[in-house]
């Protein structure tokens, strides 16, 4: 079954919500974004989950002794790196938790180092902007990624709701599917009907 990853968490509301209505795992953006959270802010909403809740941390271009710090403090099952991290960076942080590499899709050319990254658990495409790193609820062409044969589990984001998931799931058949926007009534906030409705939709019997 795909998986549903909620990202940009910013209150207990949502977070409690997003795990009642089946969400696999959390994200919690520690990058400058407006879905932003402090390592303190985040703790007092991990507090309040369930036990097994999965917990990712986002992350743009930072310092890892600085992650490393946030990983250790939140109790972070997995970090997102959405900037220009490499390999080496990715082998450090590995030791301490799971590694979701995120690379931003433009074009053909944004296709070309996916395997030089060794020491990552899990491939995330999202759409590719010139001023953000994610968050933007854009979407990009799915079909550049159809003839990909890459070893370890996609996860697909970039503007995905409840009118276009399932394409996307027939398209690619990912591992797991991230959304954020798409089930927002503001940044950070979100609507707890969509949310409801996205992880259902995704959770649904296929053939």
């Amino acid at each position: 079954m795909i998986k549903v990853k909620i990202c940009g968490i910013t209150n207990v509301l949502d977070a409690l919500n997003a795990a009642k209505y089946g969400a696999d795992a959390l994200g919690f953006v520690f990058a400058k974004s407006s879905r932003h959270v402090s390592s303190r802010k985040a703790l007092s909403i991990i507090k309040e989950l369930p036990l097994f809740t999965f917990k990712v941390g986002v992350f743009v271009n930072a310092p890892a002794q600085d992650v490393l710090k946030v990983i250790r403090f939140c109790g972070l099952d997995a970090v997102q790196l959405h900037g220009e991290e490499d390999d080496r960076y990715c082998a450090f942080l590995r030791k301490y938790c799971r590694i979701i590499k995120t690379f931003r899709i433009k074009d053909e050319n944004s296709m070309q180092n996916f395997v030089e990254y060794k020491n990552i658990d899990a491939y995330l495409f999202d759409t590719y902007t010139l001023d953000a790193y994610g968050g933007t609820g854009l979407s990009f062409d799915h079909k550049r990624l159809q003839n990909l044969r890459l070893k370890k589990p996609i996860i697909i984001a970039g503007g995905l709701n409840l009118k276009n998931v399932e394409t996307v799931i027939q398209c690619l058949a990912p591992y797991a599917v991230d959304v954020s926007s798409g089930v927002e009534d503001a940044p950070g906030r979100k609507n707890a009907d969509l949310l409801k409705s996205f992880i259902l939709q995704i959770k649904k019997e296929r053939p």
